[in-house]
């Protein structure tokens, strides 16, 4: 009896002793929550997901700003020596182009929130003045083409400088980043000025309105094709060449810059998609294929 009383003694006090441990066993689960503290160090940061990292280029900007020259003033697409800005690659609304704006932003959108700041005969040493008017506006994107007038002078002696261009982009960049650090750009290439030149010397009209005075280093006496003519237009040739290059490595060193490729420049326009007045600056047509190659540019996961 004295045997059996201690055997249930021993037993009594093994699953008092069980029950304590599970119930310091809960007591140490909840040591790591409630409000305890958190685990820290390498457990903490296995435990907390990382943010997600913010893009460098964001494919959808919600705003956009186009500098540059005729081209994306829309300038001999709607009239003749007349700005046609409606019809702008960059921002304009007409529905024949879908503009990047419109692609962007909507049509609703590119409505309020796109701003045309380019100038017909603008050249590269106006582009810093056409920018800081555009980061007024606090753009997210702005949109650059620029460089053909700087080919397109009365001779070849006057066009510009290589290292005066790459001089005066740098500036415009300059001053865009001194305003607004994280916006985008988009450069598009100068078009290739000798291309235009054989696709409209075969037309009469386009000849006669030439003769006012439309990029004579390249378009002068359009019909010449001597020794000193062909010179004249390789020259000009190797001059865009030289500046798309310069627009390409300037591009290059901002992060938050993207340069189309040469794809403008490589285009090959064709009489229909040059202006039936001029035969030398895009048509309503033309236009919309720059639409294309900017957006195809902008909205690209990788340059």
């Amino acid at each position: 009896m004295e045997r059996a009383t201690r055997g249930r003694g021993r037993r009594a006090r093994a699953v008092l002793a069980a029950v304590t441990a599970a119930v310091l066993g809960v007591a140490g689960c909840d040591a790591v929550g409630g409000d305890s503290a958190a685990p820290s160090g390498t457990a903490a940061r296995k435990e907390r997901p990382s943010p997600r990292p913010t893009p460098v280029w964001d494919t959808s900007p919600e705003s956009v700003a186009a500098v540059g020259d005729s081209i994306t003033r829309g300038f001999d697409a709607c009239a003749v020596l007349t700005d046609c800005p409606e019809v702008s690659w960059a921002t304009g609304a007409d529905e024949q182009v879908d503009s990047l704006a419109v692609r962007l932003l909507g049509r609703a959108g590119a409505a309020e929130r796109a701003w045309n700041h380019a100038v017909t005969g603008a050249r590269m040493a106006d582009l810093p003045g056409q920018m800081a008017r555009a980061v007024r506006r606090g753009p997210e994107l702005v949109a650059v083409m620029a460089g053909a007038n700087d080919a397109c002078r009365e001779t070849t002696a006057a066009m510009t400088p290589v290292e005066d261009f790459r001089a005066d982009f740098q500036e415009a960049m300059r001053t865009l980043r001194e305003a607004l650090p994280t916006a985008q750009v988009y450069v598009a290439s100068v078009p290739d000025l000798k291309r235009l030149w054989s696709q409209g010397r075969t037309n009469p009209l386009g000849r006669q309105v030439w003769k006012l005075g439309i990029c004579p280093s390249m378009l002068g006496d359009a019909d010449s094709l001597d020794a000193a003519a062909t010179l004249r237009r390789e020259t000009v040739r190797e001059r865009v060449e030289d500046y798309n290059e310069v627009l390409e490595e300037v591009c290059a060193k901002d992060r938050r810059c993207r340069f189309d490729g040469g794809a403008v420049h490589a285009y090959r326009f064709g009489t229909a998609e040059l202006s039936r007045w001029d035969w030398f600056h895009p048509s309503v047509e033309g236009q919309a294929e720059l639409a294309e190659i900017a957006y195809r540019t902008v909205t690209a996961k990788r340059p």
